[in-house]
């Protein structure tokens, strides 16, 4: 661990000194070839740490750019395949950043460990490794993003559907039993209605019940008509001469 800080600590200092040594200058780094040289240095040693596990890698903990980088490192050898050395970089520069670059080569892919310093050059912020993968992997990879999330757009899709469809199933059901209570309802009905009817029938014959009453009075040879009740009168439907 001591010695990834101390070249992490060197590469920073290379940088600083070369800001300070030319202060007119149009970028803060002049002797860009050393740092370089310096960070290859640096991503091999970061390299042994990796190649050691997991638990090496944890020794690195209390230092978050330096584990981080470790740990991006280790997730791309999954890619990168065999680690064969590097092959120099580049640096660039932006308003409040400093970009480092070194190749990496491999025997799967090649990469790009990317170490980024703030604009003063005495702090490295962050420490990254990307993988370069070729035209039709990146289209390929492209293609399968566009088809997964055009297909959860779609199964999403047909979810909903589904759901709605269910609700005009449950409608359905919903009709079917209230048709099943009316008719029960119509039929506990019926008695009471008829009744009603009944005694609106009675309630408009009233002149032809008292006629009734006495003419049954008189046959059954009664003074009054107090003990007998029309209740209903309902029209025969025999001819006269059957009721002869």
């Amino acid at each position: 661990m001591r010695k990834l800080l101390v070249i992490l600590g060197m590469l920073t200092c290379m940088a600083g000194l070369c800001a300070c040594g030319k202060e007119e200058a149009a970028h803060p780094l002049v002797d860009e070839a050393g740092m370089i040289e310096s960070a290859e240095y640096m991503i091999q040693q970061m390299n042994g740490i990796v190649s050691q596990g997991s638990d090496m890698i944890e020794q690195y903990s209390a230092d978050p750019v330096i584990y981080a980088g470790l740990t991006g490192l280790q997730s791309a050898m999954e890619d990168i395949g065999t680690f064969n050395g590097t092959d120099g970089g580049e640096i660039s520069y932006n308003d409040d950043e400093v970009i480092v670059r070194v190749n990496i080569l491999g025997s799967d892919h090649n990469a790009v460990v990317e170490l980024i310093f703030d604009d003063s050059i005495t702090t490295c912020m962050s420490i990254a490794t990307n993988v370069t993968y070729s035209l039709g992997e990146n289209m390929t990879k492209a293609a399968l993003n566009t088809v997964l999330g055009m297909g959860t757009v779609f199964v999403v899709l047909i979810f909903i559907s589904l759901i709605i469809s269910c609700f005009g199933v449950f409608n359905k059901i919903g009709d079917k039993k209230q048709k099943e209570e009316k008719p029960a309802a119509g039929a506990a009905a019926d008695p009471i209605v008829e009744q009603i009817a009944q005694k609106e029938e009675l309630a408009g014959d009233a002149e032809l019940v008292a006629v009734i009453a006495a003419a049954v009075a008189a046959y059954e040879g009664s003074a009054s008509t107090d003990g007998f009740v029309v209740r209903s009168i309902r029209k025969s439907n025999k001819s006269k001469w059957q009721n002869v």
